[in-house]
């Protein structure tokens, strides 16, 4: 399709701008489970659209829904064929997550739509809406006149009746979603990607994302002025193929889902579960092997350039280091140990090159089945690590041979890598076809019996709900960036607002728990967090794989290292007390195999004294709380190890003060007597 036609199609078909104008057409209703949010959905002069609202605010204007297909537009030569009404409520368990069982209650709208003339085309939108948000997708049926089609844009709109506050990140420029979450009227942003989080006012926290994204392009979004009223327009942007196209389909198909998520409070938008309920159940017959835990690994020391991944003389991945890791693993109570540079093709410039990985061919000085065998001895794991420097083709060349060989070692857990932001060096990681490539090596993995840590992801959308050996992902500035970053580090609000934006996606390997802040390398970049904040982070953060990133001897003789050994990665219930996004967050989590809760609290450059209600404990127990704060004179820029450790009984009825240094955290261990 040439420049111009796509120009005449999309000016054809601006759908938005002739809602309000529009006198003919019909509109169904649909309401929220407990009647707070209501959506309003229909047809007018042949342009699909919905709004949204909570009680008698509205929250998104009549917006507009269809396509621009490869052979024309699809959606502005509509009528409504048929209306179906359905509700829904189940209760299901998570093998793993943030709590155990998990509620999805929605009440359904499906629009069947037929072309008035033409091809007379077919098409449904299928609305469920839930106590707390909306989520919606397009269904293609199967039909004479669209079998194999191409899309090559998505019209979805999201007309907002103001101009709110924004947290997102750019996707233009941006590298492995690996950018600084910035807040900014929606007005002022340019093509951003998601989850976007708004904060409409102190009483209205929205979050626009997808669920379910199965073979198709990844969502971004695009603001431009609401032509109707005073507010601003999101149109969907999707990550586009080499040669342009966006999508590429054949009927019946189903689009993700867009989400809209809507809370009163930020903490209300992280104990939302309307995407995970977006996406399929558990197509895993068997999950027992599937197992959430903490590791440590020779990872950190390449960082500090104390070790290499290539071969030589500072090479890490040895029999005898990776020994000495399995040795701390078992003594601590760790599950794994992560060995990155193992194998062939480190060597050179294996960004470019990806190509020379061999995911079963180990350096000589790494004798992976004596090693698995002493680490099963142990009673610990080695955990895979595939790194393929963005060589898709390659990888998925050896995914049956390599994965065979770990489940024979008793390796059942893989951390994937794609350091290179286009697949086999043409096709952007977020487009279908790497949103293709991602998604076989998770269903490869779980015939397999193995876990994936996916490094380099795209945007998570609660697909560990259908297989939840896809354990956590990547796709955040972590820990790394306190290493090299040129910037210094994360500022000590990212992890503020981390819980908020890139954790509502899912899970995240962000790799807390640096202990050395000395950086021989780049001496003014370091962790700007105190001690105590690195604590908190295995509580703020959700993983269920979750590291402790510092070299281990950086470990020995340090009290502080007793929370981490402690502290679970997956949870029976998870509250949050007080949350500011940017400023602060406490969390409460609920251990799954006791009647233990675990806190953390962190905040920004700011020192703040904030209070903890203990209500959330059982009646009448006793608890003993052991709390990792930060020690007097502690500032994450000057002084970060100060650290005071303190038992107290606490119960139910207790409020506990935080006093948390500039940059800093408190971490609480909470022990039913």
């Amino acid at each position: 399709m040439n420049i111009d036609r796509l120009k005449r199609l999309t000016g054809n078909c601006l759908c938005a701008l002739l809602l309000t104008a529009c006198s003919s057409g019909t509109a169904e209703t649909l309401q929220s489970p407990d009647g707070r949010l209501s959506l309003t959905a229909g047809v007018k002069d042949g342009c699909p659209y919905y709004s949204l609202a909570q009680g008698t605010e509205t929250l998104i204007n009549p917006s507009a829904l269809g396509f621009i297909l490869e052979d024309g537009p699809l959606d502005d030569n509509f009528r409504l064929k048929e209306v179906r009404h359905s509700t829904f409520d189940e209760t299901w368990a998570q093998p793993w997550g943030e709590e155990v069982e998990v509620r999805n209650h929605y009440n359904e709208l499906t629009l069947d739509l037929e072309e008035r003339n033409g091809l007379k085309r077919r098409l449904s939108i299928v609305f469920r809406l839930f106590d707390d948000g909306l989520g919606f997708r397009y269904v293609f049926p199967e039909q004479e006149n669209l079998k194999q089609f191409v899309i090559m844009d998505e019209k979805t709109e999201y007309a907002f009746p103001w101009d709110a506050k924004a947290w997102s990140i750019p996707t233009n420029g941006t590298k492995y979603y690996e950018a600084l979450f910035t807040a900014s009227p929606l007005s002022r942003k340019d093509t951003i990607s998601t989850p976007v989080t708004l904060e409409v006012n102190d009483s209205l926290y929205m979050v626009l994302h997808e669920a379910d994204l199965t073979d198709y392009a990844s969502l971004n979004l695009t603001p431009g002025t609401n032509k109707q009223e005073k507010g601003v327009t999101l149109r969907a942007a999707l990550t586009p193929w080499s040669t342009g196209e966006k999508v590429f389909a054949a009927a019946p198909f189903a689009t993700p889902w867009r989400t809209i998520i809507v809370g009163k409070t930020p903490g209300d938008l992280m104990l939302s579960r309307l995407m995970l309920n977006l996406n399929e159940p558990c197509k895993l017959e068997d999950t027992s092997w599937i197992e959430p835990g903490r590791y440590v690994g020779i990872w950190w020391g390449m960082h500090m350039e104390k070790y290499t991944w290539a071969q030589g003389p500072k090479h890490g991945a040895t029999t005898a280091n990776t020994m000495r890791y399995i040795d701390f693993a078992a003594k601590h109570g760790f599950s794994g140990v992560l060995v990155e540079g193992w194998n062939y093709g480190w060597d050179g410039d294996w960004t470019e090159n990806g190509d020379a990985f061999s995911f079963t061919k180990p350096y000589p000085d790494y004798d992976l089945k004596k090693l698995a065998d002493y680490a099963r001895q142990k009673g610990v794991r080695l955990i895979g690590h595939n790194e393929t420097g963005g060589a898709a083709t390659n990888y998925e060349q050896q995914l049956d041979s390599a994965y065979a060989l770990y489940r024979s070692l008793g390796i059942n857990a893989v951390k994937t890598g794609y350091v290179n932001p286009m697949l086999d060096h043409k096709e952007l990681q977020h487009s279908q076809y790497g949103v293709r490539h991602y998604r076989k090596v998770i269903v490869t993995a779980a015939r397999y019996g193995i876990m994936i840590d996916n490094h380099e992801p795209a945007m998570p959308t609660g697909l560990q709900r259908t297989y939840p050996n896809l354990m956590t992902q990547e796709g955040v500035r972590g820990q790394e960036y306190n290493a090299w970053s040129p910037d210094g580090g994360n500022p000590p609000e990212h992890t503020c607002i981390l819980p908020f934006t890139r954790g509502l996606a899912g899970p995240m390997d962000f790799t807390p728990g640096i202990f050395n802040f000395r950086n021989p390398v780049f001496p003014g970049t370091h962790p700007q967090t105190t001690l105590a904040k690195q604590l908190a982070l295995y509580v703020v953060l959700f993983s269920p794989l979750q590291m402790a990133a510092d070299m281990v001897e950086n470990y020995e003789n340090q009290p502080a290292f007793s929370f981490i050994t402690s502290c679970p990665t997956t949870w029976a219930k998870t509250i949050i007390p007080d949350a500011k996004i940017g400023e602060f967050v406490t969390i409460a989590r609920k251990d799954r195999n006791s009647e233990n809760w675990f806190v953390g609290s962190i905040t920004n450059a700011e020192a703040r004294t904030l209070e903890l209600p203990l209500d959330f404990l059982s009646p009448g127990a006793s608890y003993k709380a052991t709390v990792y704060e930060d020690g007097e004179g502690a500032d994450y820029k000057t002084n970060p190890y100060p650290m005071k450790i303190t038992e107290e009984e606490v119960t139910a009825d207790s409020i506990l003060t935080l006093q948390l240094a500039p940059g800093g955290g408190t971490a609480i261990r909470i022990e039913k007597l």
